[in-house]
């Protein structure tokens, strides 16, 4: 009787895997005048067809673990299976309509939907009255797609899912699946061949590297701080004081036994010590799921997940909301610019180049054996975009630091002749990547008003904060890299040397206004071989850390946001190391817990004097004292803010020489000295003013005013009118 219900043809292909559509022919279905259950249950000895609570059927099986039974009427079901001394029941997912509605559908199809994660991943849901999960997933080009897990013996034949039309999405919805349940895609790509397993795209949770399957996971949640979000705008404004903590979750401090910990450890210490030093912004290396370790999360796999070494979505959410609660902002590192190979992952997803470009000379990072997104396919550009809106919405993330971006704009990134591809016109310039980071801070900043959007971007690419509507890429800030890079330089090199070298501290103010610049100290500058940022610093223990307090009272005095990576606010003595805490220990140590007292200081100060940071983007906000005395290594200038605010001179001594040094003052009377990094509370040998300057009517510097100070050597000075 069964072999007159289903096609051989279907029945073998639904065996074996290989239909194209399996909701046309299983579930229930009407064949001729019969309606008719098709079930394939693998490992079924006998099944039933209950019809109500005590009315079973019991199906034909065609074999191989295909059953039919015909139904005398359409009605609702469950199943009941017996195989092997054992005996389940379920509901029939076959049986059920799809979730995705026309519109989904419609904006999936146009590359416009800016939510993705609202309709592809895998949603907890009740469905037709059934409690489970829906899963959806981009595969245009596959032959077959099915969710796999241990709910199903991990056996692709048992769930295929759905096709969408033309979107190229796939949907089930599988009822009584749960929070916690692990699952990947078994794809059937376009040639019939079964890839590697793939997790999922727009998966909201993983397991525990290095198991790397995706897990089902709820991202909705309350959060505690609309405060924070109804003031957030005005603190990450230009004119706004930003100091960030740039952090890596796995290696800022571990619990015992060498434990990383977790989110809400974090949200109770780490916040609490953020707060404590005066920092307006905690900024986390990537946290979006990675396989990998030792890439500190610069090859993500699971962009929409935050990574489970420290728990789950929801202790994630709480970190932030403690953060927000202790008035801080929170900027996540975000990775658009390229994805790793793993097998698992985006690479060949569908059995094509679906995410990334077929050609090598396009979508493959040499430096980082990584594949490069291909920017001009509608889907991807949605994708990464909404990507980004997910971490704002979903989690309040204050803002993005986006990686890497010079590697997205230039073609030619990294690569000689021959083995790059030019743009339509001729050039280098990428831009497919150039739109879509255009889209995405217009998304980001249209969406979600007060936010703020990072650039690491290392060329003279012209305007990178600047508004899309004016030209620019859009973002509200960009790394300072050349400055970064030019004081390092200058800080190296032995104080007889630096008058030659004056300029690399002085040529960062020709370009200051052009961008809206953060001063970056980053992880960058203390991995692979660099060493720790008081390594950098010439002389003996004393003398490196008297150049690294009169570096960073430089720093703090200078226009630019500020930041400064874990570790170097108390001067880490080696080289940061990801798996292991930071030297927490070296605290006990008057110099290390000195600088930390001055790091703490200078962020307060900085917060307090208007002139330090209102005009950081502005030229109005700087005037020099004097720039060019290079033969004492001595710089000199005044912060201005408003008209009402308080001037701030800063004065830089980067010799070893103390000195008495006639500096010319904007205005008579007195001045004290509020800042003074050769402090003894700093590790300094306590040389200075006494904590009071008196301009007189002696005019130097061009100025009408000033003042013979005692300059300490290898210190910065602040004095503001008294």
């Amino acid at each position: 009787m069964a072999e007159t219900l289903i096609d051989d043809g279907a029945a073998w292909a639904i065996v074996e895997g290989r239909h194209g559509d399996p909701f046309s022919q299983l579930g229930l279905h009407k064949r001729g005048k019969t309606w008719v259950v098709t079930v394939f249950a693998p490992g079924a000895e006998k099944l039933w067809v209950r019809t109500s609570k005590t009315k079973e059927i019991e199906a034909a099986h065609w074999g191989q673990g295909l059953f039919l039974c015909p139904l005398p009427r359409k009605s609702k079901y469950r199943l009941r299976a017996e195989g092997h001394g054992t005996s389940w029941d379920w509901d029939d997912p076959f049986v059920l309509g799809p979730v995705l509605g026309e519109m989904d559908e419609y904006l999936l199809g146009e590359g416009s939907h800016k939510r993705i994660w609202q309709v592809l991943g895998a949603h907890l849901m009740t469905h037709e009255g059934l409690a489970g999960t829906h899963f959806a997933v981009w595969a245009p080009n596959a032959q077959r797609v099915s969710v796999v897990g241990d709910f199903n013996i991990w056996d692709g034949r048992r769930h295929p899912m759905r096709r969408r039309g033309a979107t190229g999405v796939w949907e089930i919805f599988i009822p009584g699946l749960t929070e916690g349940t692990a699952y990947k895609y078994e794809i059937r790509g376009p040639h019939g061949e079964v890839l590697p397993l793939k997790a999922d795209p727009v998966g909201f949770g993983s397991e525990h590297p290095p198991a790397n399957a995706s897990v089902v996971r709820r991202i909705a949640g309350d959060f505690g701080d609309a405060d924070w979000m109804e003031t957030r705008a005005a603190k990450q404004r230009i004119d706004a004081p930003i100091s960030i903590y740039e952090v890596h979750l796995g290696s800022w401090r571990r619990a015992p036994g060498d434990r990383m910990l977790s989110y809400l450890e974090l949200a109770d210490q780490l916040t609490d010590y953020a707060a404590d030093m005066g920092f307006t912004h905690i900024e986390l290396l990537p946290v979006s799921e990675f396989p990998f370790d030792g890439s500190w999360g610069y090859q993500p796999v699971g962009l929409f997940a935050p990574t489970i070494r420290h728990g789950t979505p929801e202790e994630f959410r709480a970190f932030i909301d403690a953060a927000h609660r202790k008035g801080l902002g929170v900027l996540l590192d975000w990775v658009p610019g390229h994805f790793p190979t793993d097998a698992h992952g985006l690479g060949q997803f569908d059995g094509t180049a679906l995410y990334e470009h077929a050609d090598p000379r396009e979508g493959f990072h040499q430096d980082w054996n990584t594949l490069i997104y291909n920017y001009g396919r509608t889907e991807v550009q949605n994708f990464l975009t909404s990507n980004a809106l997910y971490w704002l919405e979903e989690y309040h993330i204050d803002g993005l630091r986006v990686d890497a971006v010079a590697s997205m704009l230039y073609r030619d990134y990294s690569r000689q002749d021959g083995q790059w591809i030019a743009n339509r016109d001729g050039g280098r310039e990428n831009y497919e990547a150039i739109a879509m980071l255009r889209r995405m801070n217009v998304t980001a900043y249209g969406e979600v008003p007060g936010i703020m959007t990072v650039a690491e971007e290392s060329t003279a690419f012209p305007g990178v904060s600047r508004p899309v509507d004016h030209g620019g890429l859009g973002f509200g800030f960009k790394w300072n890299m050349g400055w970064m890079n030019d004081t390092l330089s200058y800080m190296h090199k032995d104080p007889i040397h630096r008058k030659y070298h004056h300029h690399q501290m002085t040529f960062g103010l020709h370009y200051a206004y052009s961008e809206n610049y953060i001063l970056p100290i980053s992880h960058d500058e203390v991995v692979h071989g660099k060493g720790s940022l008081l390594d950098k610093m010439p002389g003996d223990g004393d003398q490196k850390f008297a150049n690294l307090r009169a570096y960073y009272g430089f720093m703090w005095g200078h226009p630019g946001k500020k930041l400064l990576f874990m570790g170097q606010e108390f001067a880490q003595g080696r080289e940061w190391n990801h798996n292991q805490s930071l030297d927490w220990h070296l605290l006990d140590h008057a110099p290390h817990s000195g600088m930390q007292r001055l790091v703490r200081d200078l962020n307060r100060l900085y917060a307090a004097e208007p002139a330090l940071y209102a005009k950081d983007c502005a030229p109005e906000g700087f005037e020099w004292i004097e720039a060019s005395d290079s033969e004492a290594s001595v710089f000199s200038w005044v912060r201005l803010g408003k008209a009402e605010d308080d001037k701030i001179v800063v004065v830089v001594n980067m010799t070893p020489v103390e000195r008495q040094y006639r500096l010319g003052l904007p205005e008579a009377g007195n001045w004290s000295e509020i800042l003074n990094t050769d402090a003894g509370i700093y590790g300094g040998g306590n040389r200075g003013n006494a904590g009071a300057v008196t301009a007189e009517p002696v005019a130097w510097h061009g100025r009408e005013h000033s003042s013979v100070i005692t300059l300490p050597p290898l210190t910065a000075l602040y004095l503001k009118k008294a």
